[in-house]
Parts: C-alpha cells; structure tokens; sequence
C-alpha cells in the first residue's frame, strides 16, 4: 500500500495550501480528503493525514472548506475535534457533517442541540441514528419543525417518557401528532392518550397499525365521538345502493378498517359485506359466503384479502357471530342487543384481554342490558 504522502502528491500539498484561487484549492480539497478517507493508515500516516485536515478546516475560503465537509460528511476517519469545528462554522459547512458524521459522541450531538440554533437542531433531528439522550433534548429545545422531524425519523429511539412529553408540548400540532402517529412502532400508553388527540384519518391508522387494549378498541369501535364518522355509519345503515356507497366510500379513502368495524357493530351488517367485497376486490357473493361461513376461515381469508389488520380479526368474528346470535330486525333495543352480544362474544372469543379490560367489558355489558331492558320494557 503506498503511503499518504505518496498518495497525495506534493503538488497536490502544494496546490491545498498556496492555490492562487479558492476553485483551485477546493478542488484540492475534494482530492486529498477522498484519497484520505480511502486509504489504509498506519499511526504515523493518520497523523499526517489529520494534519492536512486541519490546514483545509482553516483555510478563509468557504469553498474549501465546503469541500472538505461535503466529501467527508460519511467518514469515520475524520478526526473528532475537526468535526467538531466543522459543525460551528457557517452553515454550508456545517449541515452536512452535523446531518451524517458518524464521529460525533452524544455529548457533540448535545452541545449542538443546546448552542446551535433551530436550523443546526434540524440537521441533528434528521441524522441516521439518535439516542433516545438526544431526542429528549430535541423534544425539550426543538421547535414543533424540529420535533416533528426526529419523530418522523425511525431511526431516531424515543424513550416513553419523551414521547408523552411531545404530546405534552404540541397537543395542537397536526405535524407532530401525524408524525408520531406514523412511527413504526408506539408505547401502548402514548398509542392510547394519541388516539384522543388526533382525527378520523390518523385515528383509523392508529387502529391498524399499533396495539390498543381491547377497552380502548371498542370505545372505538362501540363509541365513535366525531361526528363525520357517526354519520358515516348512520348512512351506511340507511343506504339503499350499499354497494354503490360502498364503492364511493373506496374511491374518496373513506372505507377504513374502522368505518367497517363500527359499521357491523352496529348491525349493518349489509354494507358491512359490501365494503369487505370493494376492498377485497371479490364479488358481493362470494364475499357473503366467506364472511358467513360457519368456519372461521372464510372470514379470516376474506378479511385478509380486503387488508384488514389481524389484530382486528377477534373483534369482527365477535361482530358476525352477534349478528348470527340474534334476531336483529329493527325492533326496539335491537342495537343496544346486538352491541351487548359482541361484547360477550368478543370477551370469550379474545384471550388477550387483561383482567382489567375484562372488568370494563363486563361493565359495559352491565349497562347495555340496563339499557336494553328499559327500550323492550
């Protein structure tokens, strides 16, 4: 292997360090860091080799020094302390190794987050990896762009107590909630205090993609609060062309796993099939086939072509099975009937409910046949 020196002409020494102009010696610059970030170094050539870095960290001509932290800002060979005076020069120097270095420690990272200003905690939100010690601090100092970005960064680990801090700073703020609402992967206790701040589009990807306990998943399947949703199902119960509406509903991205929840546990049971057949792309009849097979694989094999997330299987084979239990013709007490069965159905049907979720549904079971018995009474 041929030494640094050997490597790095003198001309090209010369050129970084005299260049009559400041093209000259960016280009230079862009030379001898790649030649230095590629080469096998023993002790004596990485000290040369930081040396030259440093004349390059120095040089008056923003390009040079540009140039230097542009072709290096993947490195792991750049020294530390010369990152380190990279990330505090102006920003066009700075963003790209604050965005990528992999040399910064932590206590680097954090001394950017605390001294750099909102476009420098910009660069550090945005970086392949971050500790959870550092997002803490983002979420402390950052502004609502700052905060939305780390969140939005799955590479970036959150403890929990710093997620329910972002809940805390920006309730109101439609980025970051949509931001933390589509990571990859939530606590059960922030997925929970989430889905109580945000609306129907995010709340329906809350539903399919993080795990809620089995209260929370029929207060929102028995107990939608917006009202466009409310009315969604309302309709649907009313439609007198279910396939249409149900079509419609598809093309507008309104047909959602929870709109269809809802809708069966209010006994719609119609449009229900419809909108499973739609998503599915199967036709109406064998879709009806699939979901009253006295099986349970039709449903599940159904409901898996139609995208519907597993986690929400129990819940709708607790629905059909209410639907077949009982004789639902539209007399009084009918929904309050059928939403008592489904929470029977669902309690011995689901065995990952906890103790305490079974003591909820218990209760609400409880007040469903109160109310049942004063609407038959």
């Amino acid at each position: 292997m041929a030494t640094t020196r050997a490597a790095l002409t003198d001309h090209d020494i010369r050129m970084l360090v005299k260049g009559a102009t400041p093209d000259e010696r960016a280009l230079a610059a862009h030379k001898l860091c790649r030649t230095i970030d590629r080469a096998e170094l023993d002790e004596a050539q990485r000290a040369l080799a930081a040396d030259i870095l440093r004349v390059m960290a120095a040089d008056a001509a923003e390009l040079v020094r540009r140039a230097m932290a542009v072709t290096l800002r993947n490195s792991p060979t750049l020294p530390p302390d010369i990152a380190n005076r990279l990330a505090r020069d102006v920003e066009s120097v700075s963003l790209p190794i604050i965005s990528f270095s992999p040399v910064f420690s932590d206590q680097d990272l954090a001394e950017i987050v605390r001294l750099g200003g909102p476009v420098r905690q910009l660069a550090v939100a945005k970086r392949p990896r971050l500790s959870s010690k550092i997002t803490a601090l983002l979420v402390d100092q950052g502004s609502e762009e700052v905060v939305a970005t780390a969140c939005a960064n799955d590479n970036a680990r959150f403890s929990d107590m710093a997620l329910q801090r972002v809940l805390d700073r920006f309730s109101k703020s439609e980025a970051v909630l949509s931001a933390v609402a589509y990571r990859a992967a939530l606590p059960l206790a922030v997925t929970e205090r989430l889905i109580d701040m945000v609306g129907d589009q995010l709340r329906d990807h809350i539903l399919t993609h993080h795990a809620l306990s089995a209260e929370r998943t029929l207060d929102l399947i028995l107990g939608a609060k917006e009202r466009a949703t409310i009315d969604l199902v309302e309709q649907a119960g009313r439609a007198a062309d279910a396939k249409g509406f149900a079509a419609h509903l598809a093309s507008v991205k309104r047909l959602t796993p929870s709109l269809l929840l809802r809708a069966l546990a209010h006994g719609h049971m119609t449009f229900f099939e419809w909108g499973v057949a739609e998503l599915a792309g199967v036709p109406h009849h064998r879709t009806w086939l699939m979901i009253h097979d006295a099986g349970h694989l039709g449903l599940k094999a159904i409901c898996e072509r139609a995208g519907l997330p597993s986690r929400l299987f129990p819940a709708l084979r607790a629905g059909v099975d209410a639907f077949h239990a009982l004789d639902y013709d539209g007399r009084p007490g009918d929904r309050e009937r059928f939403q008592e069965h489904m929470i029977q159905r669902f309690l011995t049907s689901s065995a990952a409910v906890s103790r305490e979720d079974t003591d909820y549904l218990l209760e609400r079971v409880d007040r469903l046949t109160e109310q049942v018995e004063a609407a038959v009474g």
